[in-house]
């Protein structure tokens, strides 16, 4: 792979190629891409998404919108950071074609601010859930009027493939969906393959999918002008080299913000919170300055943003020092995998899992948002396969009017029934599809 062509400004349906020395230096194209993110309906969805506690009513915990935001903020930097060194290893980039670091920053910010825009509600319990509907519940009865492919789609289905559909998909009078430059979108595509076959190998990019078998066509066009790399599998590709660092602000924030929730949450006594984080920045730490802060509050956001820095630079040593294996398609870990903190990385995740994921708090709504997710997708599914076959009861004509116009179309395959179903149940946040299911089940009126 080449930086020239992975930093394709290129977007659905231009017919000429987009020159990076020609942009309007006052919003590239790159930073077009982030406000088009923030400004669309899906994105803003994610204030009332789970990022670890389902329905918290406690403003200290983090919803998937402002893990987003804070996911694109560790992202830019880390792309500036990277930026920086690429230019002095290439400097024909900025010389002969006018890339600047600020251009790595904006496509990583733009991706990672979409990284969860696909997730449903729930949490990844939510994925579960769908997914579990059709191998198990009443969605089943499906499997033998579907491919393989097909089918795999809806057992596992995937918050990232679900992302690219809303950042791509055709919609009347809207061609390309939110129509970002190829380069965002590459960065944004973390396992970039088809659902089939299941993690082939032990590589980084084959543990999820990115793409559904309804979206392959424009899947294939990025992919191509990115010149991302074939795989040993058909249908699976290289990533994206600032894919890695979208992955690297994700795990950043996620090791150090979810641990954060558990200590305002009272999940995770301060003293033993603390001392987890000043083992990760003990090198860095200015024991006067920390000494002299009299507040919890003020000590954490001191560690939080020391240890947000410390994993930051180190992240960018372990992708500069591996840049030419990226470039092969041959690194395949995450990059906080080689991290010089992984060790207490590792004791941090533990302890959050044991804490906090596994809290009787996100248990039970988890448990919750199960019954729920199966109920609202038999009821929908139901009545459009029913409606596609020309059985359908007053009950379906009735659940039917409740649908997104968008979701609703009935003339089509049954993958796409079933499909369009799934992506409205993962377009629903928290509340509203409690308040759906109230509905549905005749519980509230």
């Amino acid at each position: 792979m080449n930086w020239e062509q992975l930093l394709s400004l290129r977007r659905y349906g231009d017919s000429h190629k987009r020159l990076r020395k020609e942009q309007d230096e006052t919003r590239l194209g790159f930073e077009v891409d982030y406000d088009r993110i923030i400004f669309s309906a899906a994105f803003r969805s994610l204030q009332d998404k789970t990022q670890v506690i389902p329905l918290s009513k406690t403003d200290f915990v983090h919803t998937r919108l402002t893990h987003s935001l804070e996911v694109s903020v560790v992202g830019r930097s880390l792309g500036r950071r990277a930026g920086k060194e690429i230019l002095k290893v290439y400097p024909h980039l900025q010389e002969v074609h006018g890339y600047r670091f600020n251009d790595f920053g904006a496509i990583v910010a733009a991706a990672a601010l979409a990284h969860d825009i696909g997730n449903p509600p729930f949490g990844h319990s939510g994925e579960k859930a769908i997914g579990e509907f059709f191998q198990t519940g009443a969605g089943a009865r499906y499997r033998e009027q579907l491919s393989d492919k097909e089918y795999q789609d809806l057992v596992d289905f995937e918050g990232n493939a679900n992302g690219f559909k809303i950042l791509t998909e055709t919609r009347e009078g809207v061609e390309g969906g939110l129509r970002l430059s190829y380069a965002t979108l590459g960065a944004f595509l973390k396992y970039p393959k088809e659902s089939l076959p299941k993690k082939p190998t032990g590589h980084i990019a084959d543990k999820k999918f990115a793409c559904f078998q309804a979206d392959i066509p424009f899947f294939a066009e990025v992919v191509k002008e990115l010149g991302l790399l074939n795989r040993e599998h058909r249908g699976s590709f290289s990533r994206h080299p600032l894919t890695f660092l979208v992955e690297a602000a994700d795990d950043i924030c996620y090791t150090i913000i979810d641990f954060e929730d558990g200590i305002n949450l009272g999940l995770i006594p301060e003293d033993y919170a603390l001392e987890y984080l000043i083992k990760l920045v003990k090198d860095r730490i200015d024991t006067k300055k920390y000494h002299s802060l009299a507040h919890r509050e003020d000590r954490l956001s001191y560690l939080r943003a020391l240890a947000i820095n410390t994993l930051i630079e180190d992240a960018t040593r372990v992708f500069m020092e591996h840049e030419k294996d990226i470039l092969k398609g041959e690194f395949s870990t995450a990059l906080l995998e080689r991290s010089r903190y992984k060790a207490q990385i590792r004791d941090i995740l533990d302890i959050s899992a044991e804490r906090v994921y596994r809290s009787q708090e996100v248990i039970e709504k988890e448990i919750a948002g199960y019954r729920i997710i199966s109920d609202i997708l038999e009821a929908y599914s139901g009545a459009m396969v029913r409606t596609q076959e020309g059985g359908a009861t007053n009950y379906d004509k009735l659940v039917l009017t409740t649908l997104p116009e968008i979701f609703r179309e009935t003339k089509t395959s049954l993958y796409s029934i079933l499909l369009q179903c799934c992506c409205f149940v993962a377009s629903l946040s928290d509340s509203r599809a409690v308040h759906i299911h109230n509905k549905i089940t005749g519980k509230q009126l």
